[in-house]
């Protein structure tokens, strides 16, 4: 910590210290989401562009350099969609109606309260982090059910109802693929399962459990309402699902931050579960007394830290947008029956496969 920040602290008492240094890693992190969610909109649209022979956002510029065109593009959305009018329908439940978004935001901001950014920066370093994640994530749906039942409209239920069980069938997928990365790590804490897979890229968790990672990516980007799993919102089918009745900042609180910011969560629990975290895929390399890690900057990127979270974070991000642009939307029995009858037998099969290598304690197990 910076001296002049340990002095203003000390001028507050013991107990308002850690208040404070608390509230200021939950702004920040608020804050960082918030512009990262703004930026992806932007992203998303520039890459989705690029690979349909499109140029995406290329009008509101900054200060009218020509390099950065399309910049601002998300920030005139936000502004577009705060301004225009909250209409809520006449005989909806006004109460609940309003109360869905926060239920859909809220979850996705708290989860981020455990996960380890940095090698000595996390919110809260719980030792049961992994459950409180899994709660956290099946809770953003309630908002969807409740938002689609409040609005009084056919479609926006039907919309719900989809949601409902297209939840049920991938957090059960997920929770398996998570169960697998418990068994690999013997910890709930999210900041013990990143020390866990220290070494090189080999020794983070994808390598022993490459088919739970696919299962947990497919389940993330189901969790998330993401093509090709959008059915929810199915606009071909049912106008646009459980937001159709929402508009302005009701709109955006709903279905646009939450996505997004799920999409980021998904991206760094992925990150952190299956390859290592803030940890460098060099760490296995480099001893601790090599001399490159005394040159000023290529030692500090070849270390440990917040930049490695970020490339992983951003890889997987793509890998969302990439998804969006390739495949076409399922039908809703072809999402049930990839949940049930797939994802959920091979979560089991890959189970017992661990049990199994940690009896004969091969790989992680061997300690």
């Amino acid at each position: 910590m910076p001296a002049f920040i340990a002095d203003l602290l000390a001028a507050f008492p013991p107990e308002w210290q850690s208040v404070i240094i608390s509230t200021f890693k939950v702004v920040v992190v608020l804050l960082t989401i918030v512009i990262a969610v703004a930026m992806l909109t932007l992203a998303e649209r520039k890459v989705i562009g690029y690979m349909q022979l499109r140029r995406g956002p290329n009008r509101i510029s900054f200060f009218g350099l020509p390099i950065l065109r399309g910049l601002l593009q998300p920030f005139a959305d936000v502004i577009k969609l705060l301004l225009k009018e909250i209409i809520v329908p006449a005989r909806s439940s006004r109460f609940l109606f309003l109360l869905a978004p926060l239920i859909v935001l809220v979850p996705a901001m708290a989860a981020w309260a455990v996960m380890p950014i940095a090698p000595e920066f996390v919110i809260a370093d719980i030792d049961a982090g992994l459950l409180f994640i899994l709660a956290l994530t099946s809770m953003g749906v309630y908002g969807v059910i409740l938002a689609g039942w409040a609005s009084n409209s056919k479609y926006a239920f039907l919309g719900a109802m989809r949601s409902a069980a297209q939840m049920v069938a991938y957090e059960i997928a997920m929770g398996f693929a998570l169960v697998g990365v418990l068994m690999a790590a013997g910890s709930l804490n999210l900041g013990e399962i990143v020390r866990g897979q220290e070494g090189a890229a080999l020794s983070w968790n994808w390598s022993w459990l490459f088919p739970l990672l696919i299962v947990y990516m497919i389940s993330g980007i189901a969790e998330t309402n993401r093509a090709p799993f959008d059915v929810a919102e199915g606009e071909s089918e049912i106008v646009a699902g459980f937001h159709v009745e929402y508009s302005g900042a009701a709109f955006a609180t709903l279905f646009a931050l939450p996505e997004y910011a799920n999409m980021i969560l998904i991206s760094g629990l992925t990150a952190v579960l299956f390859f290592g975290g803030w940890l460098s895929p060099f760490d296995g390399y480099l001893s601790a007394d090599a001399a490159i890690r005394g040159v000023p900057v290529v030692g500090a990127v070849l270390g440990n830290g917040f930049h490695w979270l970020c490339l992983k974070i951003s890889v997987f991000l793509f890998i969302f947008l990439w998804v969006r642009a390739t495949f076409p939307r399922y039908r809703y029995d072809q999402v049930m029956r990839l949940g049930w009858k797939v994802l959920i037998p091979i979560t089991l099969v890959w189970i017992a496969v661990e049990g199994v290598l940690a009896w004969l304690k091969v790989g992680p197990w061997a300690a």
